[in-house]
């Protein structure tokens, strides 16, 4: 099919036309904040704990690796690309409930990413915690310490959480 000069004109100046349109609507739009490591309120849970010395009700999630190889029982050791995240906050009893403890005021939020290569020297498990929605890992002197404490579990890969699918 043969088409005009004009009509050529006319498909060449709706093209730009919609591409300007699209790259300024893009432009525009705002984009969703990304993390490096994911947004641990939409991961699912892993276990619980109850941390009686520091008086702490947790959560502890998982990304889906995690996730996966706690259910499958491969955790020992974890997969690289697993994520822990351990979400604390200060025991309360219930107010109406007084057997219950219950989560009061929130504590923050710790991570164990798992890269045998990158965190070789603390068992290939990198310490972390997050700002808002921001995983800022630990420096070598935090983690060192933050793995000191995880040293007794060396036969667990280093974890204390037992994943409650098992």
């Amino acid at each position: 099919m043969k088409y005009s000069q004009q009509t050529r004109l006319r498909y060449w100046l709706i093209a730009l036309l919609t591409i300007t349109f699209l790259t300024k609507a893009q432009a525009e739009t705002p984009v969703a904040e990304k993390t490096e490591y994911g947004d641990y309120k939409d991961w699912r849970v892993l276990g619980v704990s109850h941390r009686l010395d520091k008086h702490y009700v947790r959560a502890i999630l998982g990304n889906n690796s995690a996730i996966n190889a706690g259910r499958s029982g491969k955790t020992k050791p974890w997969p690289d690309g697993a994520i822990l995240a351990k979400l604390s906050w200060k025991q309360l009893t219930h107010p109406n409930w007084p057997q219950a403890i219950v989560p009061g005021e929130f504590a923050g939020a710790e991570a164990m990413v798992k890269d045998s290569k990158k965190y070789a020297e603390t068992g290939g498990w990198g310490f972390g915690h997050w700002e808002g929605k921001t995983l800022v890992m630990n420096d070598k002197e935090k983690s060192a310490a933050c793995f000191a404490c995880h040293l007794p579990m060396k036969d667990q890969d280093y974890v204390y959480t037992v994943p409650v699918f098992q």
